[in-house]
């Protein structure tokens, strides 16, 4: 799958606790309450009372159970609490696995069983539990490499589930899933020097070297000036540094069949912002390897595609991977640089890098979907860790989408925010405003476009909308708004805030949702052939 550079848990389906195949030393329990606990997992209701006799708790923090009948007589229960129907969603119970899982891991636990009963509310909190679970499992790309003995937190993790079927699916499911996520947290998460440019590359050419992916690396610096001169603009500092050096890696995919849909996702992937010219001062460089997250969950959501094989679509991802250095070569702000688009662009903020890094591969995108494709099949996407703005905003554990015209009248934003919601990777939807456009008009007869102003994002109204303006203005796709004679849907996605915290563990977005939006219903349709709200909380009883 992966040769050297990928490892993953063993993740096994079972239908029994009590097993002769998987010799299970623990059981971690994850649900809102024990009172739904019957049949097959009647056993762990009679413990837990047992243990709710000595302390009535047991529904409130995770809890270690001595049962000497159930597997290594160990049961953590790790609860959800109470579901509110007004607000709380499924991320209660990844919340709840990840939690149980590192309580099994303290116990001595490396052969645990994750048990997640039906729940009425949320169809999908099996395999969210199963995320959540898994995302505790992660062992940084680093650590695996410098300490292989490290390189596992447990033996095999085992998943349950009432019927086979559903225990295999579940399975299959969330271990594609969380193998995107992989992808995701090694490029995004490792750092600078780990995950250079050139490195990037080279991992990701490992990763698809034997899948259904096609992967290309562009280096050559001229090439890089001619076909994206405003990602050039920011190498240039880097450029002499030669492990620095920037790269474009495209990736495509083809599923079989007649096509029906075709994304174009360009990924911010900057392997470290140090704000250029406009340094980033006062201690807040820290953390800024993060800033390639955007490429990151491209190459995760590839990973996802080459293991499901969804039929009828295809998708090209381009990741912009690019340093942006500081030194006597820097671009600074005052240039005015051109687009492939021949839009002249004055730079405000060095510190904007990511905008440029991606502006030229968009119009890439942009003249993909026009010269070879119909465009009504067409969706393109930018996703990157871009604002501070967009936590100002809406805090760290959500992304931001905001569509254009076309994707506005077709829902794309509201339909990928349901997909997000009944898989635990949550949006939020921002509207791409007159003043946005405004805000980038030129300020002079020099320049066609102003990228930026000199204040951060965060100090900056509508800081994380106006960014997608002036995305869709310097690439050229201001002239293929919904009055236009070739309508092209685009959506921009920041994800500063969901991209996980420093220091901590990347979280994989928005991986989960795209794949929940575009490739889920292709692979299990019965299971999720629409994204309707109703699979996010129903009108069940609350138990």
């Amino acid at each position: 799958m992966a040769g050297e550079v990928f490892r993953f848990p063993e993740v096994v389906a079972t239908t029994q606790l009590q097993t002769d195949q998987w010799s299970f030393d623990g059981i971690v329990l994850v649900t809102n309450t024990i009172d739904k606990l019957s049949g097959d997992l009647l056993h762990l209701k009679t413990a837990l009372n047992q243990y709710k006799s000595i302390d009535a708790s047991v529904e409130q923090d995770v809890v270690l159970v001595h049962a000497v009948d159930l597997p290594g007589s160990r049961l953590v229960f790790a609860p959800t609490g109470p579901l509110n129907r007004d607000y709380d969603d499924v991320r209660r119970f990844s919340d709840a696995a990840n939690s149980g899982i590192k309580r099994a891991l303290k116990a001595g636990m490396v052969k645990p069983v994750l048990v997640c009963p039906p729940e009425g509310l949320f169809k999908d909190a099996p395999l969210v539990t199963v995320l959540g679970a898994l995302h505790a499992l992660y062992v940084p790309l680093e650590i695996c490499e410098a300490q292989k003995e490290k390189s596992d937190k447990v033996d095999y993790l085992g998943v349950w589930a009432p019927s086979e079927e559903e225990a295999k699916k579940l399975v299959k499911l969330a271990s594609a899933l969380e193998m995107g996520r992989i992808v995701c947290r090694d490029i995004g998460g490792s750092d600078p020097e780990r995950m250079a440019a050139p490195k990037v590359a080279s991992y990701v050419q490992k990763i698809f070297q034997k899948s259904v992916v096609s992967v290309s690396v562009t280096s050559d610096l001229s090439t890089l000036q001619e076909q994206y001169p405003c990602l050039a603009a920011v190498n240039r500092c880097a450029k002499d540094v030669q492990r620095h050096q920037a790269r474009v890696i495209m990736l495509e995919y083809h599923g079989a069949g007649a096509k029906d849909k075709t994304l174009l996702i360009v990924g911010k992937g900057v392997t470290y912002d140090t704000g250029g010219a406009d340094i980033k001062a006062g201690g807040i460089m820290a953390g800024m390897h993060r800033d390639k997250c955007g490429a990151a969950a491209v190459a995760g959501l590839f990973q996802v595609l080459s293991i499901l094989k969804p039929r009828g679509i295809s998708v090209i991802g381009a990741m912009a991977m690019v340093r942006n250095s500081v030194g006597s070569d820097c671009y600074v702000a005052d240039e005015i640089i051109t687009s492939r688009a021949k839009k002249r662009i004055r730079v405000g903020n060095t510190d904007a890098e990511g905008r440029m890094a991606m502006l030229d591969l968009l119009c890439h995108m942009k003249e993909k979907a026009l010269d070879n494709i119909d465009p009504t099949h067409c969706e393109l996407f930018t996703i990157a860790t871009l604002t501070g703005h967009a936590i100002r905003a809406v805090g760290p554990n959500y992304s931001i989408i905001m569509d254009n015209g076309p994707a506005r009248s077709a829902r794309t934003a509201q339909e990928i925010q349901e997909a997000g919601d009944k898989v635990g990777d949550p949006f939020e939807i921002s509207t791409i405003r007159r003043d946005d456009y405004e805000f980038h008009k030129g300020k002079s007869e020099y320049e066609d476009i102003l990228q930026c102003n000199n204040q951060p994002s965060s100090a900056t109204a509508r800081g994380h909308q106006s960014p997608a303006a002036f995305l869709i203005m310097a690439s050229g796709l201001d002239k293929h708004g919904i009055d236009s004679e070739k309508p092209l849907r685009y959506s921009h996605i920041d994800i500063a805030g969901s991209s996980g915290p420093f220091p901590g563990i990347p979280t994989g977005s928005p991986v989960v949702a795209l794949a929940a939006k575009y490739i889920l219903p292709r692979v299990f349709p019965d299971q999720y052939s629409g994204c309707s709200a109703g699979s996010i909380i129903t009108g069940a009883p609350v138990k």
